[in-house]
């Protein structure tokens, strides 16, 4: 390390362990000094990534946490002797309940005084977030029971059932010793400070009742109150273990008690060894539930031990024994530990002063044996030399340390700029509440009111009106769907017709008039509002694929004859809807991961068709444009120093996106990245995937069939090579997915990354040239109980922000955002409109997106006034009049003219008679 933690030592009351012993034997005299290798990306001995102005692009995958300080941090810690400044409005402000769990809040993060010192010790994590255990050894190596070590620091938890206390009572008083013989003969000449050092865990209750809060404490006082009490507060045991165990603990005389109290100078905490994550006595957890929030129990120490100083001895946690170098998983809980570790100190006024990583190289995990591995550096055990090759982690790790911690990166920071004119601010519903019930004016019945009676009314047989022609405003449904809009100040809408229910038979033979007249009614009152319908042909869905049910019967896309009925459907609908629609999707989001390939070859023939039939028949007539919408998250490598993670990211993001979009805007063929990948799989496996092949006909039709590409976005994933999870590996193309519990998630566990649209939007033009861009959706799910709407709200204005920056300073031709959704009654829990009791609620997200929208980004005071013409409010009816100019020219000349002659005939009238009187 570069810093030392003050002037003096620091010593742990612990002998070293049979691990220990193996580092002292293998361990290099010293780390690796001097810089290390950048990796893919990463410049080196500079902050990774794009900030305001022009400056460099992020480098691929490196650790970037959001700048959202609810949920993740961007700030370095605090140099020794620095000042500390807390977040007051983030402020860890836990309660605690008579005999109950002290805690902060969930989320908060920042900035430690010094630097940690690189102390190694030993410690067993048993499962993933205290439920998921890694693989267990093919035989236990270690009794049953586990026991600790010769001459370690206590490991063996107090159970209730069995008396333990008088070993814990004469460890307390060796410690004690130890501590007043440095105190009294060695402090005054060396400076040092001693400890001991405890290990715990965290526990949270299963439901929020009085009883289970005082459990939760009773197993922390069980597990570390049992040593930390005497030693930190008053020399004796916690009131709990006395109430539970009597007589079977032993007693401190008074002389004792002083004698321990006070003898620790410091805090020294093991969070992730053999105690943490899953106690391996269970009756530790008092029925209550693990958890792994490191924050909450620095919290707790804190609040219960009269906040010490607390240095951080062992933290860490595992990859499985068969993982290498690329030990993804293990940088991204090392990296929310730490982030925890921040946000204790800059939020809840923690004073950690220290934080050691466990541990140095992988070793010998006790019952665990060799299936799991915890070393920065990786070891082989079956060869002889046993050589130490640096991990990923250790990249990370020294990255972390260079800059002492998160600071803010560029690329995370808001930048100031707007959109420019014309740029299409939308609204995503996938299929528009349709409701076709005609009104009583429609009602050719005549009806008398029995008031005397049965007081309703009664239909007169035989009698009838005359039937009047159907008129939009017969259909209630669309004036409050058009009023909703409005209030939300947007320019565009976009939703998806009913392939199924407009040609129920998948042809022209039976046709449902009603729903066509409502889908003109409802695209006129859009454009009279003045909002632009953005319209999708096709829209698929779990049920039938929204096909027709002949076409959903006989193979849906697998068969050739569906890409002839869609052609034959989209005629109808640019011949029925073109006079108001002139933004067409063919189709929206096709579901890639349940295509086959033979499937999205007949979907690509399909939209190419109908591309080309609007291009030649209605194109020039009805003035409009036409693509496809395909759906692309963003993919990045789990280690951002990994080759072979950059290079399982790029042929996840070929075959999610460019396996649709590489024949339509590219050369008009697959990716060889696919054909490459497939013959592979296929000459090796016994797999048999076919990728059809294009004629050179058929890809003269499809390449180039688009006006814009139009892309949903939603999130971001991480992926790496190396298996770690097979509930999460995807043998076909040999990829792992893997998750940064550090980011922030929705109630549904999608990742927020706004970088990740920025990033994709690069990819795109990259790849595909300055093609207009349209993100034509982009949204988050929330909670039932998410009154104000805060994620979403934070979601919309970062990825919004994002979407600037790749406009302003990566030159994308973006040209328009639309959010997804427009309310929850289509989309439960995506809507910025909520659905309550027929009712319509505004959420604060959308008021927020509306502010957006009038400022048409975000404008600073340094930003320059655009300013944009008036767009004239566009109607069906107005198209006639503009399109014939010369016509009323005309028109309006006779008329003049008219006028005119009238007058002169009507005066000289007057004049006439008067002459002749």
């Amino acid at each position: 390390m570069k810093e030392t933690l003050g002037e003096g030592k620091i010593i742990f009351i612990s002998s070293p362990s049979p691990r220990r012993l193996f580092v002292d034997r293998s361990l290099p005299s010293a780390a690796p000094q001097g810089p290390l290798p950048a990796g893919p990306g990463l410049p080196e001995g500079g902050t990774a990534g794009v900030g305001k102005g022009q400056r460099a692009a992020p480098p691929r995958g490196w650790i970037q946490p959001s700048s959202l300080s609810v949920g993740s941090l961007e700030t370095p810690f605090r140099r020794k002797g620095a000042g500390q400044r807390r977040g007051s409005h983030l402020r860890g402000g836990g309660h605690r309940s008579r005999g109950g769990v002290r805690g902060p809040p969930a989320d908060g993060i920042s900035a430690l005084r010094g630097r940690g010192v690189c102390v190694c010790d030993r410690g067993e994590p048993e499962g993933e977030s205290g439920s998921t255990s890694p693989p267990k050894s093919p035989r236990p190596l270690l009794p049953a029971r586990p026991v600790s070590p010769p001459g370690s620091r206590p490991r063996r938890q107090l159970s209730p059932r069995e008396p333990g206390g008088k070993d814990a009572d004469g460890r307390s008083e060796a410690h004690a010793k130890v501590w007043h013989l440095y105190n009294d003969h060695f402090r005054p000449t060396q400076k040092g400070k001693v400890s001991i050092a405890l290990s715990s865990h965290w526990i949270k209750p299963q439901r929020m009742t009085e009883k289970n809060i005082k459990e939760c404490q009773k197993s922390l006082d069980f597990v570390l109150g049992w040593f930390a009490k005497p030693i930190f507060i008053d020399g004796d045991y916690p009131e709990s273990m006395r109430s539970n165990l009597s007589s079977l603990l032993p007693e401190f005389s008074e002389v004792e008690k002083k004698y321990i109290k006070g003898t620790a100078d410091f805090f020294a905490l093991s969070f992730g060894a053999t105690l943490s994550f899953q106690l391996l006595d269970s009756h530790m957890k008092f029925q209550q539930l693990e958890s792994i929030s490191l924050r909450q129990l620095l919290y707790w120490i804190s609040s219960e031990y009269n906040n010490p100083q607390i240095f951080i001895v062992e933290n860490s946690w595992f990859v499985s024994g068969s993982t290498k170098r690329d030990d993804a998983k293990y940088i991204y809980y090392l990296k929310k530990f730490i982030m925890e570790t921040l946000k204790a100190i800059r939020y809840d006024g923690v004073n950690v002063f220290g934080y050691t990583v466990w541990s140095l190289l992988d070793g010998f995990e006790w019952h665990r044996g060799y299936s799991i591995r915890r070393g920065l550096f990786y070891v082989d055990f079956q060869s002889h030399d046993k050589k130490l090759i640096p991990k990923s982690s250790v990249l990370f790790y020294q990255k972390l340390i260079e800059k002492n911690g998160f600071p803010p990166l560029p690329e995370n920071q808001p930048i100031e700029g707007i959109f420019p004119c014309g740029f299409a601010w939308g609204i995503v519903d996938n299929y528009i509440q349709v409701d076709t019930t005609p009104t009583q004016f429609l009602d050719s019945n005549v009806y008398v009111w029995d008031v005397h009676q049965t007081k309703k009314l009664i239909k007169v047989d035989g009698v009838f009106t005359s039937r009047r022609k159907r008129h939009c405003v017969d259909f209630a449904a669309i004036r409050l769907q058009i009023s909703l809009l409005q209030e939300m100040h947007v320019t565009h809408f976009h939703f998806s017709l009913k392939w199924s229910l407009i040609l129920p038979l998948g042809n022209l033979s039976l046709v449902n008039h009603t729903l066509v007249h409502y889908y003109q009614c409802f695209a006129s009152e859009l454009l009279r509002a003045n909002i632009t319908p953005v319209v999708a042909l096709w829209q698929p869905m779990p049920e039938n694929q929204e096909l027709p049910v002949s076409l959903a019967k006989y193979g849906a896309w697998e068969n050739p004859e569906t890409v002839q009925a869609f052609v034959e459907y989209a005629k109808f609908c640019f011949m029925s809807l073109g006079g108001h629609v002139k933004f067409w999707i063919t189709m929206n989001e096709p579901p890639v991961k349940n295509l086959t390939y033979t499937a999205g070859h007949n979907l690509l023939k399909a939209h190419a068709k109908a591309w080309h039939l609007y291009d030649k028949e209605f194109r020039r007539s009805q003035k409009g444009k036409i693509s496809i919408a395909l759906q692309a998250d963003w993919v990045e490598p789990a280690c951002p120093f990994s080759r072979n993670d950059q290079e399982v990211a790029d042929r996840i993001l070929e075959f999610d996106i460019g396996w649709l979009a590489e024949p339509i805007f590219g050369n008009g063929d697959y990716p060889q990245v696919m054909r490459a990948w497939l013959h592979r799989r296929n000459s090796v496996d016994l797999y048999n995937f076919h990728l059809p092949y294009f004629s050179e006909d058929e890809k003269k039709l499809i390449r180039g069939s688009f006006d814009f590409f139009a892309l949903s976005h939603y999130t971001t994933t991480l992926v790496g090579w190396e298996k770690e999870d097979a509930l999460k590996y995807d043998h076909y193309l040999e990829v792992q997915m893997i998750n940064d519990i550090t980011w922030l998630h929705s109630p549904s566990r999608a990742a927020v990354v706004p970088w990740g649209l920025r990033k994709l939007l690069k990819w795109v033009k990259s790849k595909y040239g300055d093609v207009p861009i349209y993100v034509m959706a982009n949204g988050i799910d929330d909670g039932h109980n998410m009154v104000h709407d805060k994620l979403r709200v934070y979601y919309i204005e970062n990825y919004i922000n994002e979407a600037l920056k790749a406009y302003t300073l990566d030159n994308v031709n973006l040209q328009g955002y639309f959010v997804y959704s427009f309310n929850d009654r289509t989309a439960p829990k995506y809507g910025l409109y909520s659905y309550v009791a027929n009712q319509y609620e505004p959420k604060p997200s959308m008021k927020h997106y509306r502010e957006i929208i009038d400022n048409n980004g975000f404008p600073g005071p340094e930003t320059p006034e655009l300013l944009c013409p008036e767009e004239i409010a566009s109607c069906p009816e107005c198209h006639f009049f503009r399109t014939r100019k010369s016509l009323l020219a005309f028109i309006s000349f006779i008329f003049v003219a008219f006028i005119v002659t009238i007058f002169f005939i009507i005066y000289y009238s007057k004049k006439v008679e008067r002459r002749y009187k």
